[in-house]
């Protein structure tokens, strides 16, 4: 079913070259290790296990890291009636609606098809967004699962799993595989195997993250044009951004793991080197498209300011 965000061809390519690129890189990787290992096949076994597990139960896997519960009407209708509205104006299925009892202030959705999505908020996020700044957080993940993201960037991440599973089992198979018996040639490939296994992981990590850079300025788009307040959603970006970086970095370290799948990382105030790798672009970049977003809609309200 096809909902009302608009089709963005710009990520609709970026995706799409980005799945061709790693589908590339992973036959290269697979062909290696045909050359290097008589046991790949477990490893490519072990793999897609994980990534069945990781596809088909997503929305499970990423609510129980984040304490997340689903919650019915009677419980949150202030919550449950903005993304009725939302999902009415995107003629799209209501995913399921969850909240998670965490301060820091965040939202992601998760789930492998809009049929079966789910979309959650933090009990910080409620407490600390006005209406129209909710209504352009809860926009903006919808548009993640109109446009399938979460079953792309899934998919993608497939090599990285692998890379980082064959690098394991070599490890191991080193450690524990008993040194007396091996030979310079096993020493060799070893090393091969370890060498390829982090190129290919250093790779598809750097094309996820510039996949996914995009993708969440592609989402603030959609949302933008849904609503018709890029303000509102510029609004909610400067302070949820704000408060997550007065958080303490002990307590972002667990929620750091998800922050492909979040409105707004969980990065702290000083995330240095890290911004280089981030799964999100900068809060500039994303109040700058918000800015000319408005000025094209003619909204009266600057960017920064709740509309």
């Amino acid at each position: 079913m096809q909902s009302r965000f608009r089709s963005d061809r710009r990520l609709t390519v970026r995706m799409g070259v980005t799945l061709f690129l790693l589908g590339l890189l992973y036959v290269a990787f697979v062909a290696a290790l045909i050359v290097l290992l008589k046991s790949w096949v477990l490893v490519v076994v072990v793999a897609a296990a994980a990534l069945l597990a990781q596809y088909w139960f997503s929305d499970r896997i990423a609510l129980f890291a984040m304490h997340g519960r689903v919650v019915e009407r009677d419980e949150y209708p202030e919550l449950h009636a903005v993304v009725d509205r939302l999902c009415a104006m995107a003629d799209m299925p209501k995913p399921v609606v969850a909240v998670s009892n965490v301060d820091m202030p965040n939202a992601f959705a998760t789930g492998r098809n809009p049929d079966n999505a789910v979309v959650c908020v933090t009990t910080g996020l409620l407490r600390r967004l006005e209406p129209a700044e909710l209504e352009g957080v809860l926009a903006h993940e919808l548009s993640h699962v109109a446009h399938k993201d979460v079953a792309v960037i899934t998919v993608a991440s497939f090599l990285g799993v692998i890379a980082g599973l064959v690098v394991r089992f070599a490890f191991y198979s080193e450690l524990f595989g008993g040194r007396g018996r091996k030979d310079q040639n096993t020493v060799a490939v070893f090393a091969m195997v370890m060498a390829v296994s982090a190129a290919v992981y250093a790779i598809s990590f750097l094309l996820i993250r510039a996949l996914s850079r995009y993708r969440e300025l592609a989402a603030d788009r959609a949302a933008a044009q849904l609503t018709g307040r890029p303000s509102a959603l510029a609004s909610a970006l400067t302070k949820v951004t704000g408060d997550i970086a007065r958080i303490p970095s002990e307590d972002l370290r667990t929620a750091q793991a998800f922050n492909a799948f979040y409105f707004t990382p969980a990065l702290g105030s000083e995330p240095g080197v890290a911004r280089l790798f981030s799964t999100h672009p900068s809060l500039e970049q994303r109040l700058a498209q918000l800015g000319r977003i408005s000025a094209e809609l003619g909204e009266a309200a600057a960017p920064g300011k709740a509309g």
